[in-house]
């Protein structure tokens, strides 16, 4: 997702951001930030165009973007944000943590992941206020269509099934060092 919002948008660098607590997923099935964390570096080393910010596990507590795109916003005045999300999370959107100043901090861009029926995310269904239905719908754009998922990653290394091909080397050598996701 990254690679293609990076290029649908010609973005000069996606920041990876990984949560300290996640509000809307249990907390049990995911790996410690500082792994979470090091995975991350692990995944785009050597690659310029992405870098790694641990802006929420430093601030510690349940991550709401939101919060973040405030900080973001203040040390980098005079930047366009781009949040990038996949299209399965944008029916919740709505839902989210004071979704209107979040929309007004940043661009939503959407890159649909496989399996996503795109004639559902119609402007009526998203349930926010105008404009945002119609700008987020304009900046939605179809990915690469690589079907896996981080809870199939966790699933499969859970069932002691193989991981390789479906996440860099590095980070299947750091799973299987740190014994994450195992039962």
């Amino acid at each position: 997702m990254a690679q293609d919002a990076l290029e649908h948008f010609e973005l000069s660098k996606v920041v990876f951001v990984p949560c300290a607590l996640p509000p809307h997923k249990s907390v049990a099935e995911l790996a410690p930030a500082r792994h979470r964390l090091a995975m991350l570096e692990t995944a785009i080393e050597g690659d310029l165009r992405f870098e790694v910010s641990d802006i929420e596990i430093q601030r510690g507590g349940t991550s709401y973007t939101v919060e973040t795109l405030r900080i973001l916003a203040a040390e980098h005045p005079g930047v366009e944000l781009y949040f990038i999300i996949g299209a399965d999370s944008l029916p919740e959107l709505h839902l989210w943590r004071e979704v209107e100043s979040l929309l007004s901090l940043c661009r939503v861009v959407t890159i649909a992941r496989p399996g996503v029926n795109l004639d559902v995310l119609q402007t009526a269904t998203m349930n926010l206020k105008d404009p945002w239905p119609v700008r987020i719908r304009s900046d939605i754009r179809m990915g690469h269509m690589v079907n896996v998922s981080s809870s199939d990653v966790r699933y499969r290394v859970a069932e002691g099934m193989g991981i390789r091909y479906l996440v860099p080397s590095g980070v299947e050598m750091y799973i299987a060092e740190h014994s994450l996701y195992r039962r």
